[in-house]
């Protein structure tokens, strides 16, 4: 048997970000690893110029059951750029502003959203202890993707033994004011293989956080109770 982490991800929305686009940036079902192991760094106090700190984050192994099916919203946002013809470099954002003129245009773009989202995690192959405990009072604020999707209960993590992630992640503990059962998930998607289901290629291995390159990486998904 393995020791797990399992902890719940619990959100009115959440943003999950896709390939970024010039006017589209859509949203996955569930949290990707670059997300899930943004959120343990900041819990852990790791920060966005801390090279080694994130690189110590890669041994860290994921489990993701949905456990609601989520809705999609979409925000528009209006963006302007100033020509780098005549500002290349802007000091400050007051700078770039004052730089723009009429005849310069803006674009509409689309972010999007998921509603009423409700995740179990499970992570092994770290140091479990610290990262439990930051859990409970972290370092950084945690949110589900965006800044603006603040969580609505307590993480709650705790270490339980299991043969497989999918087995840990059924002992996830949820929030009173949910009726949903772990034990039955929409979706699970997992770094392991979780027996029947189908591989899909997602870029969310995080390489260089100051740069914004992520890898290639393989995932593990699966309905294990089509009915739920």
């Amino acid at each position: 048997m393995t020791d797990y982490l399992v902890f719940a991800l619990v959100a009115p929305m959440g943003a999950f970000g896709d390939l970024a686009g010039h006017e589209r940036r859509g949203s996955h079902h569930w949290p990707g690893r670059s997300a899930l192991l943004g959120l343990i760094g900041g819990a852990l106090g790791v920060r966005r110029d801390d090279r080694d700190g994130h690189a110590a984050l890669a041994s860290w192994r994921t489990s993701v059951s949905v456990l609601h099916a989520s809705e999609i919203w979409r925000d528009f946002h209006t963006v302007q750029t100033v020509p780098s013809a005549r500002i290349k470099r802007p000091a400050t954002r007051r700078a770039a502003l004052e730089a723009l003129q009429r005849k310069d245009t803006g674009m509409i773009t689309r972010r999007e959203y998921r509603s009423d989202c409700a995740f179990g995690v499970a992570v092994w192959g770290g140091d479990i202890p610290p990262l439990e405990d930051a859990l409970k009072r972290p370092a950084f604020t945690p949110y589900l993707g965006r800044k603006s999707c603040p969580l609505s209960a307590p993480m709650d993590p705790k270490v339980v033994a299991a043969d497989t992630s999918v087995d840990a992640l059924a002992q996830v503990t949820l929030p009173p004011f949910l009726t949903l059962d772990p034990a039955r998930p929409k979706l699970i998607a997992s770094d392991e293989e979780i027996g029947k289901g189908w591989i899909e290629t997602r870029w969310d291995e995080p390489l260089d956080r100051e740069a914004w390159h992520f890898g290639q990486r393989y995932v593990h998904v699966s309905r294990p109770d089509p009915d739920a």
